[in-house]
């Protein structure tokens, strides 16, 4: 499950919001009667430059154009029945309302390009993090997976947010994780996490190992004076939140690695527990600041048992009244059994709550455990 949002190109004369194109040609009718019955030192000429200003703010440069060329027929027209085209006053607001005209012409022509440029840039940024980002199966041995990223809708900021998940000879292990920043520069470190932990997860014996090991990856990538980074950003203000998590087929149980990263939340008969570490480790990137030692903690994870796993985006989102979307009471309220069923319905509360606009990208998986025939069964069909 994938949901991304667009913002589509403009599209004239098929897009519905050009319903608001009745607003300038009433005001340029409206404006022309009445400077017709008004009288002869009353001159309403000047309020024809609203028509094309307006049109110039949500259509394109031809509309915009063709409403300037009718707002100056209109006052020729005026001119005409009320003296003469050629009197200074009326030739005064006809030059000015033709300057004018064309001035909006262009800028609606600017904005056009420039929503096409952003267009494309967030097509080809949401593009190659698509092809990063690999769709979850939806079973890995005993365990029943579901997976959603939303893109923020704030212009071609494409953020960081990753997760994976890879089969290794004793369980499932899987990662989250969200880079600082925003942009191509932002998918690049999460590129750059997510080729480490596929290289990695399979080999590694032991979860603090290959957490080791991605810090060891992001730090030296970081730091990489082959790749300078765009926008003058320091390498030290860069580091990778993550929270890196075991689950082993042979017991239920779940381990987990910390690393600044919010907790993955629990839910167990509608009630629901954040997997709280006692040692969090620091976030990707920045051991220099700190020990790098890295503990594994484990918690219960039964049959049936839903651990959903999410980014700052998804807490972080605020309503009309600026309130943070509550997820974990969302989460205990909801009643139905499958993981795809949950983030369906996280994803359209969550959207609701924020107004259909996220200001930051989102992401969440949401794994549960198999009871043991469904996860025989399930181990038989992955074939991973």
């Amino acid at each position: 499950m994938d949901l991304r949002r667009i913002p589509g190109a403009h599209r004239w004369p098929w897009d519905p919001s050009h319903a608001l194109l009745a607003v300038p040609f009433a005001l340029i009718l409206v404006v022309s009667l009445v400077d017709v019955l008004a009288p002869p030192h009353v001159h309403l000429g000047p309020f024809l430059v609203a028509a094309p200003a307006i049109t110039a703010s949500f259509a394109g440069p031809w509309m915009t154009g063709f409403v300037g060329l009718v707002a100056v027929t209109a006052q020729a027209v005026v001119a005409a029945v009320r003296t003469t085209v050629t009197d200074l006053n009326h030739s005064l607001q006809l030059t000015a309302l033709i300057l004018i005209s064309a001035i909006v012409t262009l800028f609606a022509h600017h904005r056009e390009r420039h929503e096409q440029e952003v267009t494309r840039l967030r097509s080809v940024a949401e593009a190659t993090q698509k092809v990063l980002m690999r769709a979850l199966p939806q079973r890995i041995g005993p365990l029943r997976i579901a997976s959603v990223y939303l893109a923020a809708e704030a212009e071609a900021q494409v953020g960081g947010d990753l997760y994976a998940a890879a089969r290794t000879a004793q369980g499932t292990r899987l990662v989250i994780g969200d880079v600082r920043g925003k942009g191509l520069e932002a998918v690049g470190d999460a590129a750059l996490v997510l080729g480490a932990f596929r290289a990695a997860a399979h080999r590694q014996a032991e979860l603090p190992m290959l957490v080791a090991y991605l810090e060891g990856a992001v730090s030296a990538g970081l730091v990489d004076p082959g790749a300078p980074r765009a926008g003058g950003t320091d390498p030290e203000e860069t580091f990778i939140t993550a929270a890196v998590l075991d689950a082993p087929d042979s017991e239920s149980a779940l381990h987990l690695i910390n690393c600044g990263h919010p907790p993955p939340l629990l839910l167990r008969d509608h009630q629901v527990v954040p997997l709280e570490v006692s040692q969090p480790a620091l976030p990707l990137g920045l051991t220099e600041f700190g020990p790098a030692a890295f503990a594994a903690e484990s918690f219960a994870f039964e049959p049936g048992d839903l651990v959903l796993l999410y980014t700052d985006g998804v807490i972080e989102a605020r309503d009309g009244n600026g309130v943070f979307y509550p997820l974990a009471e969302r989460m205990a309220a909801w009643s139905g059994e499958e993981p795809q069923a949950l983030l369906r319905h996280l994803c359209a509360d969550l959207l609701a709550h924020s107004g259909g606009f996220l200001g930051d990208d989102a992401a969440m998986v949401a794994v549960q455990r198999l009871p043991g025939e469904d996860a025989a069964t399930a181990g038989s069909e992955s074939g991973t």
